[in-house]
């Protein structure tokens, strides 16, 4: 990395960092804003329903009632009004899940949130109902706008801010082949470890030998010695039977005379 890159490194992180906080705050304020608005459409009492509506606990019983008993636009105006309800999920959740099963933890926290909801209207407010309906059609349409839009903004939203850019610090394969301060000093480094390594390997092929029993010398020298014994002896013993022989002659010529 040269000297001219690191302000641009410095500039371009500031500069993510500043898009993402941007980012988180626009969201969290439509995510605000789209709190106060389902409360507001949720948790308004609605007294002239007291006695019409009923708490469902079975799925898809409001849904046949819808089809069965409401007309084509009352019944799409009921269904879509809570899958549109759901919507905001799918789109503003994203970014602030982490990245990895972000559907599966979208889509548990929109059923999740709506169930809650739809406790606390049942529970505490007046003319509404708990419908667990109504809370698969909120968590099918967080699915629909996270799919739709959602997976795509967010996906870009954290490439954009995890991106390193391209004046990063290299990898180290390149690192070898850099002829910068950084490669120069990493070859260096590998060539002194090699040389210790061949220093340590010598040191201990030097100790092994030795360590290892030398030759003796005595050995070929007794054995020279005994040859040369078993020579003289040999030698001598002719000497001595020469000697005895001119005795005996001697003496046979004395007798002789």
């Amino acid at each position: 990395m040269t000297a001219e890159a690191n302000p641009r490194t410095g500039r371009a992180t500031w500069v993510r960092v500043l898009v993402r906080g941007a980012v988180l705050t626009v969201v969290l304020l439509g995510l605000v804003a789209f709190s106060v608005l389902l409360a507001k459409v949720t948790l308004t009492p609605s007294p002239a329903s007291e006695d019409l509506v009923t708490a469902n606990l079975r799925p898809g019983r409001s849904l046949r009632q819808y089809a069965e008993d409401y007309t084509f636009l009352a019944a799409c105006k009921q269904a879509g009004g809570n899958l549109l309800l759901g919507v905001p999920f799918g789109l503003l959740l994203p970014f602030f899940v982490p990245r990895r099963l972000r559907m599966i933890r979208t889509t548990l926290l929109t059923a999740v949130a709506m169930a809650v909801v739809e406790l606390i209207q049942g529970a505490l407010v007046e003319g509404r109902a708990f419908d667990i309906d109504d809370v698969i059609l909120n968590t099918a349409g967080a699915l629909l706008g996270y799919f739709v839009l959602g997976r795509r903004i967010s996906h870009r939203y954290y490439t954009y801010t995890d991106d390193p850019g391209p004046s990063a610090e290299k990898p180290e394969a390149e690192l070898k082949r850099a002829p910068g301060p950084v490669g120069r000093a990493k070859a260096a480094r590998t060539k002194t470890v090699r040389a210790k390594t061949a220093r340590a390997k010598a040191a201990r092929t030097k100790t092994g030998q030795r360590d290892r029993p030398k030759p003796s010398a005595t050995a070929p020298a007794k054995k020279r010695g005994a040859r040369t014994g078993r020579a003289d002896g040999a030698a001598g013993d002719g000497r001595r039977a020469t000697g005895s022989g001119a005795v005996r002659s001697l003496l046979d010529r004395l007798r002789g005379r």
